[in-house]
């Protein structure tokens, strides 16, 4: 069975699992100190604040992950 084939078989489930351990998605939030940018797994869970939104993605891409701004 080839690649193609094989993804035609996933479930649902496998389908939206699929990349979760390569991204990281950042998110502007309001912070105590003003406007912050949380930094999120794929599945959901916040790992991170940091105060600038290029540290944050200079971070998630220091752990080799694709980060993905959320508006």
């Amino acid at each position: 069975m080839n690649q193609i084939e094989k993804l035609r078989h996933i479930t649902p489930k496998e389908f939206a699992l699929l990349g979760l351990q390569d991204m990281a998605y950042i998110k502007r939030v309001a912070a105590e100190e003003g406007i912050a940018f949380a930094v999120y797994a794929a599945d959901g869970t916040q790992v991170a604040v940091l105060p600038d939104r290029e540290i944050a993605f200079a971070t998630v891409r220091q752990h080799d992950l694709e980060p993905v701004s959320v508006h």
